[in-house]
């Protein structure tokens, strides 16, 4: 059975941002949804938003409808409804259901002492070694896992160049639903782009590591791959990335000119003539969106290019 589609029939570019509902938007945060706005926008394509609200221990109470009222206020528009993640379990299960049935998934019962005790260090932590994967549990607790494909996984990015991972290798069997029955991100993601259309895929780098891993699980679906663009990220003063984790001061709603501002000059786009007002923001970012001088940091300060990622790069 084919991922059931949601909204209208496809289109030449179909972008899209999705936050998930931790805490209110920061600028790191600002610079993934400008970044992908105007890259869909350019190309005179869809801008979709759908808020990845799929693991509840981690949701903040009301910081959906913050990051909506900062959208809004910084300017931002979306062509058709949003969609939540919270709402589409049936259509993880039933992704689940058909690679189980492929047998592309094995049950696990290892705690994370288990992997600690066991696992070697990949590309993204501890990389499983597969200890269940010979194992038929049947165990209600269970998690389950993707067999990763001993084969590499290879991508263009449009702005990172050719990415080259041994799926197996530098990161391993990963966990598509989780033993208390969450669905993972891996899985979630892969089944609503598809459902949504998504052509073109821009966000930050810090999920580069995560592209091998979905192109896997396209492959494994039978869905197309989306054309992907990493953008870099901002790192705070202590070299980690600015998330609403290490404590990123939220967006002030009441004046966007200033980070919009500032987001641009972080992605190479701005020039010695900015906007005085959120009227004249919009057409002016538009008219000077380039991918061509974006920075190919993968991690960065304003000012300061570092390269975290240990992928293959040429």
């Amino acid at each position: 059975m084919p991922i059931s589609r949601i909204g209208p029939g496809p289109a030449l570019y179909r972008g899209r941002f999705a936050p998930s509902p931790t805490g209110p938007l920061h600028l790191g945060s600002l610079v993934a949804a400008l970044g992908s706005y105007l890259d869909a926008r350019t190309h005179n394509g869809i801008w979709l938003l759908r808020m990845e609200d799929i693991d509840p221990p981690r949701i903040q109470p009301g910081a959906a409808s913050a990051i909506l009222r900062s959208l809004e206020a910084h300017g931002f528009t979306w062509d058709e409804a949003i969609v939540w993640q919270s709402q589409r379990q049936a259509a993880y299960a039933e992704a689940l259901a058909r690679l189980r049935q492929t047998e592309r998934v094995y049950a696990c019962t290892c705690s994370r002492k288990d992997i600690s005790r066991n696992a070697r260090l990949g590309a993204d932590g501890p990389v499983y070694p597969g200890t269940c994967r010979r194992h038929q549990h049947q165990s209600p607790h269970a998690a389950f896992r993707f067999f990763a494909p001993n084969a590499p996984i290879a991508f263009t990015d449009r702005l990172q160049g050719r990415v080259v991972c041994d799926l197996g290798r530098d990161l391993g069997d990963f966990v598509l639903r989780r033993a208390d029955g969450v669905y993972s991100y891996q899985l979630a993601v892969v089944v609503d782009d598809a459902a949504q259309g998504i052509t073109h895929i821009v966000r930050g780098s810090d999920l580069l590591v995560s592209t091998p891993r979905q192109i896997a699980l396209q492959k494994a679906l039978g869905l197309t791959t989306p054309t992907y663009l990493h953008l870099p990220v901002l790192l705070d003063a202590a070299g980690d990335k600015l998330s609403k984790q290490t404590l990123a001061a939220p967006l002030n709603n009441a004046d966007p000119l200033p980070a919009l501002l500032m987001a641009m000059r972080f992605l190479g786009q701005s020039d010695s003539h900015p906007p005085a007002t959120l009227s004249e923001f919009w057409p002016w970012a538009t008219a000077r969106w380039s991918p061509h001088r974006l920075p190919r940091w993968r991690g960065a300060p304003l000012h300061a290019p570092t390269t975290p990622h240990s992928l293959s790069y040429p």
